[in-house]
């Protein structure tokens, strides 16, 4: 099958081509489309820069209505994803950065980082506490990551939370794959330390994307665009 640079079949770049049409149009289902396919990854990462579920969501809503109101400005020299991501993640670092907050992207020493890989079994399913059990352990997890550094937290969030590859990544943080590497091994080290000391290493569904914050958030952006009931 033929693949573009970015990533996607000559097929899906037809649609996802047509789908930007509509979305200049202001064809409010090309929107909802669009916001419901990338609602959490922008979300995910967002939180990733600003550990903050509120200003998270207001990252997400600004990249959109930026992103809608300069769709022309889209070339597709890489996904829509990809510049939308690149949107919100350069919207949390401003917004960091203007409360002094320290996030940076960019080189960290890459001393010490022969760390293994960490395989988290998923809890059996039937168990009647489950769900009581997975909800702590999820917030324990979302602790965890929240205190991991800045750098190692932003590619944890993209290759294993959001499953993008080592490439997808690289470019979406500016870093070489190799960092990538590390830096995910140094995190995924840095994880099992920490949960460990509660619960044992496990891996959930951390910062899900509901059903009710995704719609929320989708008509909120809709009402800013005057499109929709």
């Amino acid at each position: 099958m033929q693949r573009t640079a970015a990533g996607l079949s000559a097929g899906a770049r037809t649609l996802e081509a047509e789908l930007i049409e509509r979305a200049r149009a202001r064809d409010e289902a090309a929107l909802r489309e669009i916001m419901q396919a990338n609602n959490r990854r922008l979300y995910r990462l967002a939180r990733a820069i600003l550990r903050s579920d509120s200003e998270a969501e207001d990252v997400v809503q600004e990249t959109y209505v930026r992103a809608f109101t300069h769709l022309d400005g889209f070339r597709g020299e890489s996904g829509l994803s990809t510049w939308l991501s690149r949107i919100a993640i350069n919207e949390a670092l401003g917004r960091a950065r203007s409360t002094r907050r320290h996030v940076e992207l960019g080189s960290v020493p890459e001393a010490a980082l022969e760390a293994q890989i960490i395989k988290f079994p998923v809890s059996p399913a039937g168990d009647p506490e489950r769900t009581m059990a997975q909800r702590e352990i999820q917030r324990v997890v979302e602790r965890a990551i929240d205190e991991l550094p800045d750098v190692f937290r932003m590619v944890f969030v993209a290759r294993v939370m959001e499953g993008m590859n080592i490439e997808e990544t690289a470019d979406l943080l500016g870093l070489k794959p190799e960092t990538v590497k590390t830096r995910l091994h140094r995190a995924r080290t840095m994880l099992r330390e920490n949960v460990e000391k509660e619960i044992g290493p496990v891996m959930m569904d951390a910062f899900p994307f509901a059903g009710w914050r995704c719609e929320r958030l989708t008509e909120a952006v809709l009402k800013r665009l005057g499109v929709g009931g």
